[in-house]
């Protein structure tokens, strides 16, 4: 019996039969445990309580693990490390599995391997990889692609000295000579600034800490704005500018966010005309401009944000206009256009008018075309119009899939970079001639090994829910896999943000089709695949409809055999993370077993607290519990306050010491609090990544290494051992 720190008795051992007696003819063999009979024989590490009232709107409650709180902490870290330890001696017997898993899924990825090469500037810049190298190596040829290769990053050399290492926002100057970049080493989306010099390979003095990790170059390339995070809330908050060669000390504010509702971020036009601040809220923007040629004007608003919260756009430049994609009285977004000196909403002018039954979400500038993403039917299509002319949509044959634009950084060309995707054809990139009408593949994702998009299966459901929607679902199976309700699948959702869950190939996916198991997202309500109103109608008070969906699609796929009522399983992360936690709670008998990736659980505490990295932002999303009614609606469903005495099935939850998007306390509380009120002796495992933060590892190999343990997670439960 544990005696360590901060555990106390977690009761009587249980010990299981080790061997049994195989034929009269078979000499008796050990058989191996599966996880639900090795948690019989191992102790779980059981937390301290340590009681903290809570107390909102009269309404009070008892929180016993609000002490895990503090990552400073060494009993919070020696806890976390037992919890770990415990996953580990669970699931020791999966160990060769995980390996084989492990194995499979990177061998299925091409050791060396390079990106389709994109002009910008006079250069054409790809992403390289090298055989057993984990990061990336940014390249560029001048004018050909016949030209000689200059390395601009290799990522692998500066990742060498540390644990964990990542880098973002490569911007070159106008002059192609130098490269800003960000770089993190904690993995908490800090990064700082460096800048190389492209002609010499030498680093510059110049290290701008704590930043977003993007920047954006004036005209000269003298200038370099960037923005800061806050320390406390890693709220992106600030505008700098930056003189090539100063003391950061020196740099200029630019702009200050006060609102503490509001993030903000940076770009450059196309046309590179004009360098954007923009101040973002889930349901508002405001966007300030300033030329790129005279870096130090005063930044110019283009539209005034909406007090009330209710105007959402952004905006493209070109030539002396800008176009505006808004939902100024437009629920599912239209384009609008201005000239660039009358930039007020009262100038706006429709270009495209608004349409129910199509979803505006996003758009291309070219010098003779635009490009239009939309989304129809939950579908996403582009919509090439000639300026002056015809248009067109693209087409494609999958029942299911996704096509979006790639990067398209020239205005004066016919060919448009779209890639596409779905789920039984690999990530596909094509240059789509708008005048020919021509589509020419340029690349399409190698997967090693004897695959075959012909063995798959991808369709597409509609799922009547409990209040009469029609929700739909996208699905994937081998074609040997049967539909007689005895397969396991595995239901993936998120349903938050307005984020689309797109039906996307996954070579990593196929380590679980390839025994047997179905793979189906839903399509649930929170995210935008059918319209705004379906984000509309899963959020705020609206938000169990979220939860809804996705039980209610889970039933239909057993009650269709579609899955084994018995190795019915659901795995989200982060918001989606949320939904397992809820869903868990509101049907455990429905999922045999269920894995949550840093998930959002403690809602309530976390959105009371402002000092923690993202809520104040979040008050669109979920409701501001300072307002007594969202308080307790959102009580009403948030997991962490709804833990009950009630068996619940095997679960699988993982975190990140260092998550700045979901605070790795949620997920440790949660389970503590589980497994203090839970009444069943199924498997409930918390696994800390103590060197990572929200999305894992840096590394393009050994971010599968979890992976590969949450499919063994899986598989074991399946009855599935090789």
């Amino acid at each position: 019996m544990k005696t360590i720190g901060l555990l106390v008795p977690a009761g009587l051992l249980i010990f299981a039969v080790l061997f049994t007696m195989g034929a009269c003819t078979e000499p008796e063999k050990e058989e191996v445990m599966t996880m639900k009979e090795q948690v019989l024989n191992i102790e779980a590490p059981v937390a301290n309580k340590k009681p903290v009232e809570l107390e909102k709107h009269g309404d009070v409650r008892m929180d016993n693990y609000y002490w895990l709180n503090d990552r400073e902490d060494e009993e919070v870290i020696d806890y976390l490390k037992l919890e770990n330890e415990y996953l580990d001696k669970v699931m020791a017997h999966t160990a060769d599995l995980q390996e084989n898993l492990f194995q499979e899924i990177v061998g299925r990825i091409k050791q060396d391997d390079e990106s389709v090469p994109y002009l910008d500037n006079g250069y054409y810049y790809y992403t390289r990889y090298e055989s057993g190298k984990e990061h990336p190596i940014y390249c560029r040829k001048k004018g050909s692609l016949d030209a000689a290769e200059e390395v601009v990053l290799n990522v692998n050399e500066l990742a060498e000295k540390y644990e964990y290492y990542n880098v973002t926002g490569l911007s070159v100057s106008p002059d192609n000579r130098f490269l800003a970049f960000g770089e993190d080493t904690l993995s908490r989306r800090i990064f700082n600034i460096r800048i190389k010099d492209l002609e010499t390979g030498e680093f510059l003095p110049d290290y701008i800490p704590a930043t977003t990790g993007s920047s954006v170059w004036s005209a000269d390339g003298s200038q370099l704005f960037y923005n800061i995070r806050e320390p406390e809330t890693l709220r992106a908050y600030k505008v700098f500018r930056h003189e090539l060669g100063t003391n950061t000390d020196e740099d200029v504010l630019v702009f200050h966010e006060e609102d503490n509702t509001f993030l903000t971020f940076l770009y450059k036009t196309k046309s590179r005309k004009y360098i954007v601040v923009g101040s973002y809220a889930t349901l508002t923007q405001e966007y300030r401009l300033i030329p790129a040629a005279d870096p130090t004007a005063e930044p110019r608003v283009f539209q005034p944000r909406d007090r009330e919260g209710n105007l959402e756009y952004s905006i493209a430049h070109i030539d002396d206009k800008f176009y505006i994609r808004t939902n100024l009285n437009a629920r599912n977004f239209k384009i609008m256009v201005t000239v660039e000196n009358a930039t007020g909403k009262e100038n706006w002018r429709d270009f495209i008018p608004h349409r129910e039954d199509v979803l505006v979400e996003n758009m291309e500038l070219f010098n003779d075309y635009l490009v239009v993403q939309e989304r129809i039917q939950g579908l996403t299509q582009m919509r090439v119009m000639e300026w002056e002319g015809e248009e067109h949509y693209i087409e494609f044959d999958d029942e299911a899939y996704v096509v979006y634009p790639a990067v398209n950084r020239e205005l004066d060309t016919d060919l448009l970079r779209i890639g596409y995707s779905s789920l039984t054809t690999p990530n596909s990139t094509y240059d789509y001639n708008m005048r020919t009408r021509e589509l020419t593949l340029l690349k399409q994702q190698e997967v090693i090994g004897d695959f075959d998009p012909e063995n798959y299966v991808s369709r597409r459901k509609m799922v009547k829910v409990r209040d009469g929607v029609e929700v739909p679902v996208s699905m994937v199976f081998h074609k040997n896999t049967p539909l007689d309700g005895s397969s396991p699948l595995l239901l993936y959702g998120y349903g938050s943000y307005g984020y689309s869950m797109e039906p996307f190939f996954s070579s990593i996916r196929l380590s679980l089709l390839d025994r047997g198991f179905i793979y189906v997202i839903a399509h649930i309500r929170g995210g935008e695949e059918m319209g705004r109103h379906w984000y509309e109608d899963g959020k705020l008070l609206n938000k169990k409809n979220t939860f809804y969906d996705f039980i209610d699609c889970g039933k239909y796929l057993v009650k269709n055999k579609y899955a084994d009522p018995n190795r019915l399983y659901a795995m989200g992360g982060s918001a989606g993370g949320l939904l397992m936690g809820a869903v868990v709670n509101m049907e455990p008998d429905l999922w045999s077993g269920i894995i949550a990736a840093v998930p959002f659980v403690d809602v309530v505490t976390t959105m009371l607290d402002e000092s923690i990295p993202l809520t104040t932002g979040e008050y669109d999303e979920w409701g501001n519990p300072n307002v007594e009614e969202y308080y307790h609606y959102i009580k009403s469903y948030s997991p962490y306050d709804n833990v009950e005495a009630k068996d619940y099935p095997p679960m699988l939850v993982t975190t990140g010491l260092h998550d700045s998007q979901v605070q790795y306390w949620e997920p440790a509380k949660w389970v503590a609090r589980m497994r203090e009120l839970k009444t069943d002796d199924n498997p409930l495992l918390l696994y800390t990544n103590l060197s990572t933060g929200h999305s894992g590892a840096a590394g393009r190999f050994e971010r599968h290494r979890e992976t590969a343990r949450n499919y063994a997670f899986l598989l074991d439960l399946a009855g599935i051992t090789e």
